[in-house]
């Protein structure tokens, strides 16, 4: 992986909160809220330069800013949520340039496995009843936060190295 095992350790104590918040709360009332997404770049802005080379830390705010504009094109269109967006540019510079292709096909099979899980949960009185009010039972749109929350984590959780034989 391209993101250091100690890297990803100083991360995953952090965001590991966040994204699972995210997906919650996406789930619940089908918004990734400002917090969430500030919270998340602040850890990059404090944990960040205790992780990572200085020069590697620095242009992740490159590719959080790159990854906004693009999320906000996207949003525009209606293509994305802007909650999406902003969660995704916030999670961009915890992804090393070098894991790009393995974290999106780990995003994109995340999506999958979430949309289809996040449907047929929905079908289910009894799941929907422990949480009759979760705006994501209601609505046509799928809550991507579900996807990305755990997409980040299971990233940071691989490059880690947690749970491999040393």
């Amino acid at each position: 992986m391209g993101l250091s095992a100690d890297a990803a350790l100083w991360f995953l104590p952090f965001v590991a909160p966040i994204a699972l918040w995210v997906a919650w709360s996406d789930m619940k009332w089908m918004k990734i809220h400002n917090y969430a997404v500030l919270a998340l770049a602040a850890i990059y802005l404090v944990i960040g330069p205790l992780a990572l080379p200085l020069q590697t830390w620095a242009w992740g705010w490159a590719s959080l800013g790159l990854v906004l504009v693009v999320g906000f094109v996207l949003s525009s269109v209606g293509l994305l949520g802007a909650g999406d967006a902003k969660f995704a540019a916030a999670m961009a510079p915890f992804i090393a340039l070098g894991d790009l292709s393995t974290f999106l096909m780990l995003l994109a099979s995340v999506i999958m496995v979430s949309f289809i899980a996040h449907r047929l949960a929905r079908r289910s009185s009894a799941i929907v009843g422990m949480a009759p009010s979760w705006e994501s039972w209601h609505r046509r749109e799928f809550p991507l936060g579900l996807a990305l929350g755990p997409s980040l984590l299971f990233y940071l959780v691989l490059a880690a190295g947690v749970g491999t034989a040393v």
